[in-house]
């Protein structure tokens, strides 16, 4: 089974979803991530998704054009932006939507900034494992 995260920039929320989904369906499944644009991978996406366990330093951040030829089984967005823009896949690709928030758009000091990475990726955890229940193999 091939499942692609798509989100604007390929950044965090994908990233963080890729993590959790590669994470919990193991070898049931391939993960891949882009965005309709590329912003590279956020050091804070990293650095909460370790607290948590899982390693994302060697992700990428690709763009969704790169996976043209792909014929994934299914395609979630992960914010209105990349819903509203993803392109069509050929094939026969469940498509798949939920607008996390954006925590690079956090603002105030560090600490507050971590906690709504936190809190997102604590929701992109709890998704993550609701669709490998699903859609791949029960847990």
């Amino acid at each position: 089974m091939k499942i692609l995260v798509l989100c604007t920039g390929n950044s965090c929320r994908s990233q963080m979803a890729h993590g959790y989904l590669q994470h919990f369906a193991g070898r049931q499944a391939e993960v891949y991530s882009a965005g309709v644009e590329t912003h590279g991978v956020n050091p804070r996406a990293v650095a909460v998704m370790k607290e948590d366990g899982i390693d994302i330093a060697h992700h990428t951040s690709n763009n969704v054009d790169e996976y043209r030829d792909i014929r994934f089984d299914h395609v979630i967005t992960v914010c209105d932006n990349a819903r509203e823009a993803c392109p069509l896949f050929p094939g026969h690709a469940m498509k798949h939507h939920h607008d996390f928030p954006d925590p690079a758009k956090a603002t105030g000091t560090e600490a507050e900034i971590m906690d709504a990475f936190r809190r997102v990726r604590k929701e992109i955890k709890h998704y993550a494992i609701d669709f490998v229940e699903r859609h791949v193999v029960a847990l």
